[in-house]
């Protein structure tokens, strides 16, 4: 393995950690949190979160692992062969259709039909208590999942790699 890969697959396995430590607040705690709220105070602190989470620190991680996974997944299919290639090659995949395509897919419209609505209306509140926290709770583990098992098979590889030098 060339010491770029090996530099990128290590900081992978942090920033796929990280990630996954974020959405695994939400999942763990944050979701509910909200959820005991009256329902205004939730959909709006909701409707903030979604704005500020297109800063800098989380979103350049989110975004920035897709071409680090597209690079891992690429690499090891064509450079690596065995268990090694399998692991990485299925941590890039993972964290590609587990966490970035169900955020596509499911989470963001979901935030986007969120942000459309007024705070006190009848329909806002029905959304949010029937539809929102339970399956966007739902779709979130599932991404918390995902960055987990990502990482973890990086770190498996990097195990096996280390062992067959």
């Amino acid at each position: 393995m060339s010491l770029w890969l090996f530099i990128l697959i290590q900081f992978a396995v942090l920033a796929y950690a990280f990630v996954g430590g974020v959405f695994l607040a939400f999942s763990d705690f944050i979701m509910r949190s909200l959820a005991k709220t009256s329902g205004v105070e939730g959909v709006q602190a909701m409707q903030v979160i979604n704005r500020e989470v297109f800063r800098w620190v989380f979103m350049t991680l989110f975004l920035g692992l897709v071409p680090i996974s597209l690079i891992i997944v690429g690499y090891t299919a064509t450079h690596l062969d065995g268990p090694v290639s399998v692991f990485m090659a299925v941590a890039g995949l993972t964290y590609l259709f587990g966490c970035f395509g169900v955020t596509l897919l499911f989470n963001v419209p979901m935030n986007e039909t969120l942000a459309g609505m007024e705070l006190d209306g009848s329909a806002t509140h029905d959304y949010w208590t029937q539809t929102y926290v339970p399956l966007w709770t739902f779709w979130n583990t599932v991404r918390t999942l995902a960055c987990a098992v990502s990482s973890a098979l990086l770190l498996c590889g990097l195990a096996l790699e280390a062992t067959a030098c």
